[in-house]
């Protein structure tokens, strides 16, 4: 729960601090972050703007406007949708990939499936937390990932 991290300038001004050092000091040059529904869409945008650089929304199905990819992805409980704009990049551009949470990696790797499609080049998964004992990290296969904090 990041609830109280968000009621906090502080702490939140911090992680935002935290974020943007890890992603200056590891890709010179990037194009946008895409924040997964609906806890990227809390922490994308304040970092793209630090960078200087766009957010892109991925979103669960129906949301978006216009012409969109879309993936189906299994959850513990279920089966869910995500959708880009067909548009939201282009092939080449550099993107990192935020969200609160990497849990059993479902929703990042079909994250990482849309942005593929879109033939952009996805420099890193970025969350504040990752949930060790589910092994989500394991579905992301070779692409890069960073949490700033673990728990077994």
């Amino acid at each position: 729960d990041i609830s109280p991290l968000l009621k906090d300038p502080v702490a939140f001004r911090t992680l935002i601090d935290l974020l943007e050092d890890h992603v200056r000091a590891s890709f010179p040059k990037i194009d946008f972050i895409a924040g997964l529904d609906s806890r990227g869409f809390l922490i994308g945008p304040p970092l793209a703007q630090r960078l200087g650089i766009g957010f892109v929304p991925i979103r669960k199905k129906g949301k978006l406007p216009g012409p969109t990819e879309s993936v189906s992805y299994a959850l513990e409980y279920g089966k869910a949708e995500l959708e880009i704009q067909a548009d939201a990049v282009e092939p080449g551009q550099k993107v990192v990939i935020v969200d609160d949470l990497l849990a059993t990696g479902g929703t990042m790797c079909a994250a990482c499936e849309l942005l593929k499609r879109l033939k952009a080049e996805i420099l890193e998964c970025l969350v504040i937390i990752e949930l060790k004992s589910l092994k989500g990290l394991e579905k992301l296969n070779s692409i890069p990932f960073y949490s700033l904090l673990q728990y077994d």
